[in-house]
């Protein structure tokens, strides 16, 4: 009897060793892989294959005097540029003064002004290379109908001035040391004469606004032939032709630039065949006659 029951007991304990066995849970990872995966997450998921980057944009900086961008030359030259050669052109449009300024201090890649004294000295300074004539037009004297200091067919700038001065009739000067501001202050001096008094008034802008004001006073003042002809004023042309009074224009390469190669086709695109085509043409549908004349030349 002690027999059967000792086989009884042993075949229980085996059937409960056994229903254990079956029900355990399967083992955890093994600490080293658990680990592993806990510090670095994307060892069990392949990282994907990163983007490879996309290329610079290529821009650079035209510093220009008001008349280029007030006329609509630029807006007629610089799309063609832009899309043939892939280079977008950000322009600073200010007085001649202060586009050189800009270059001095390395802060544009192109200079586009009408000053052929402070260009020259910008370049033999070691701030320019590749300087380059690009097209040039006329200044001229405007003023009122009635023209109260009587300067209508006078032969020339100096003598008009003269006549303004001596009358006090009321004069608007740019007074921002732009290219057509250079200009009016070296008539001036040729004229022997240093203005002041309440009849000349500093409007320290750009030539569009300067010209609304003397519109707006019955005054005279001095403008390029580009952004006079592209306003609706009430002023007239007075005084034209003096040699004194032809406005050229250059393009300079600022020597610092990081993008030489870059500003460099632009000042190709201005003083070939097809920029200076396009200079040449522009305006002739709108006002009948070019508003500035290609004469494109290294210096």
């Amino acid at each position: 009897m002690k027999t059967i029951q000792s086989i009884t007991a042993l075949f229980c304990i085996a059937l409960v060793l056994l229903l254990a066995a079956c029900s355990s849970t399967p083992p955890a990872a093994a600490p080293q892989q658990a680990l592993a995966e806990q510090s670095n997450p994307s060892a069990a998921t392949p990282a994907p294959t990163p983007t490879p980057p996309t290329g610079e944009k290529k821009e650079i900086i035209l510093a220009t005097t008001t008349s280029t961008q007030d006329s609509g030359l630029l807006d007629a030259l610089l799309p063609e540029f832009e899309q043939q050669s892939g280079i977008t052109v950000k322009v600073i449009a200010v007085g001649t003064g202060q586009a050189i300024k800009l270059g001095e201090e390395g802060n544009a890649d192109v200079l586009l002004v009408h000053s052929r004294k402070a260009e020259d000295e910008f370049v033999s300074k070691g701030f320019g290379i590749n300087a380059y004539d690009v097209m040039y037009n006329q200044f001229y004297i405007v003023g009122p109908a009635e023209d109260p200091a009587g300067i209508k067919g006078v032969q020339s700038a100096k003598e008009a001035m003269v006549k303004i001065a001596e009358k006090q009739s009321p004069f608007v000067s740019r007074g921002d040391d732009s290219g057509t501001d250079k200009k009016e202050k070296s008539i001036w001096a040729e004229a022997d004469i240093t203005p002041s008094g309440n009849w000349y008034i500093s409007s320290g802008q750009g030539m569009g606004e300067t010209l609304q004001m003397a519109d707006e006073k019955r005054a005279y003042t001095l403008t390029d032939e580009a952004t006079f002809l592209s306003r609706k004023l009430n002023l007239e042309v007075l005084v034209q032709g003096d040699k004194s009074l032809l406005n050229p224009y250059g393009i300079i390469q600022v020597k610092s630039s990081a993008k030489p190669e870059e500003g460099m086709q632009l000042i190709r695109f201005f003083t070939e065949e097809q920029g200076q085509k396009l200079i040449g043409e522009f305006g002739k549908e709108t006002y009948g006659k070019g508003l500035f004349v290609p004469d494109a030349k290294q210096r």
